[in-house]
C-alpha cells in the first residue's frame, strides 16, 4: 500500500472535502483526487461518493478511516518513542478495559497499585461491555480486562482468568429511607424502593435468586449499568443498594448512607483477565498480587 495515497485520504476525510484538505496539503485538489483514485483502485472499492457539492464516505470508507487512524495513530506514537532523549525513561505502557458492570470505586482500587510502581507508568483506561472487552483484548489492543465474570472457553478466544478475590454484598440506603423500612433484615426488603444492577451483571442474576428464595419483592424503583450512578440515585433516597462488603466503610461515607444488613450468600468475584497463562506485564503482576493480599485477603 503507498501510505502517501492513505495519508491523503484521511485528509480529505477528516477535512470534510477536497479543497479544504489541499490547502492543508499544499498540493492541488487535482492532484489529491488523482492519489485518492489510485488507492481507490488498488483496494477495489469507492472511498467517497459525491453528496450535494461534498463527500461522504462510503461504507468502505469509514472502514478505510477507522484502520487509518489506528495507523496514524501508531505513526505518531513510534516518532515520540524515537525522538525521546535517552535520559529520559520511557513509560510503561498499560492498556486495561473495565467491565462498566464493576463498582468504580472496586476498580481504584485494583487499579491504584499499578500507578504506585517505582516505574512510570501510562495506563489508559477503556470501559465497556465485557464481550467487546475480550476481542478488543484478542487483538492485543489491551494488557488486561477487569470484570465480574470469566472468560469462557465457549467464545473461542484465547484468554486466561485470574481471579482476584470475593467479597460478600451489604444493603444500604440513606438514613432517611432506612427510618421508613418495616421489620429487621432481609424482610425489611420487601415491598421497599430498590435500586438494582443492569440485567448482564452476574450479581444481578445472584440478587433475582436471593429475593426469590426469600419471597421477597422489593419496588424496583431503577435497573443502572453503572454502579456510580446507581449510588448517587441511593445517596439521595431514591432506594436501597447493593455494594461490595470490602468496601462498606468507604461507601458509607462518601455517600452518607447506612448499612442495613449483609449477607455471604450473595458474592461478587473478581477478575484480572490476560492473553497470558503466566504474568509478566509488571503492572498486572502488581495489581494481583495487592487485590490478594490486601484488598481481598479478609474477605
Amino acid at each position: 500500500m503507498n501510505f502517501k495515497h492513505l495519508r491523503y485520504f484521511w485528509t480529505v476525510a477528516k477535512a470534510g472535502g477536497v479543497m479544504r484538505a489541499s490547502e492543508q496539503l499544499h498540493t492541488t485538489p487535482q492532484t489529491l483526487s488523482g492519489q485518492i483514485r489510485q488507492l481507490e483502485e488498488w483496494l477495489g472499492h469507492d472511498l467517497f461518493r459525491k453528496r450535494g457539492r461534498g463527500l461522504e464516505l462510503t461504507s468502505e470508507g469509514r472502514i478505510a478511516l477507522g484502520y487509518a487512524d489506528q495507523i496514524f495513530a501508531l505513526g505518531d506514537e513510534l516518532e515520540g518513542a524515537i525522538r525521546l532523549a535517552r535520559s529520559q525513561e520511557r513509560p510503561l505502557e498499560f492498556r486495561v478495559g473495565v467491565a462498566d458492570s464493576l463498582a468504580k470505586s472496586v476498580v481504584y482500587h485494583l487499579l491504584e497499585p499499578a500507578l504506585g510502581m517505582p516505574q512510570q507508568v501510562h495506563m489508559t483506561c477503556q470501559e465497556g461491555k465485557f464481550p467487546e472487552l475480550i476481542a478488543q483484548l484478542s487483538l492485543h489492543r489491551l494488557d488486561l480486562v477487569l470484570a465480574d465474570e470469566p472468560v469462557s472457553r465457549k467464545i473461542g478466544v484465547k484468554a486466561f482468568n485470574h481471579p482476584l478475590g470475593t467479597s460478600s454484598l451489604s444493603f444500604l440506603c440513606a438514613p432517611a429511607l432506612k427510618a421508613q423500612l418495616q421489620g429487621t433484615f432481609p424482610e425489611c426488603l420487601h415491598a421497599a424502593p430498590m435500586l438494582i444492577q443492569g440485567p448482564m451483571s452476574s450479581v444481578r442474576q445472584q440478587l433475582d435468586h436471593w429475593l426469590n428464595r426469600y419471597r421477597l419483592q422489593p419496588r424496583i424503583v431503577g435497573e443502572f449499568d453503572d454502579s456510580a450512578l446507581m449510588n448517587a440515585f441511593g445517596r439521595e433516597g431514591r432506594g436501597v443498594f447493593t455494594a461490595p462488603t470490602v468496601l462498606e466503610a468507604e461507601t458509607t461515607a462518601q455517600f452518607g448512607v447506612e448499612v442495613i444488613g449483609r449477607t455471604a450468600e450473595l458474592v461478587e468475584e473478581f477478575f484480572a483477565i490476560s492473553v497470558e497463562r503466566r504474568i509478566t506485564h509488571p503492572c498486572v503482576a502488581a495489581i494481583t498480587r495487592a487485590a490478594r493480599g490486601a484488598l481481598f485477603a479478609a474477605e
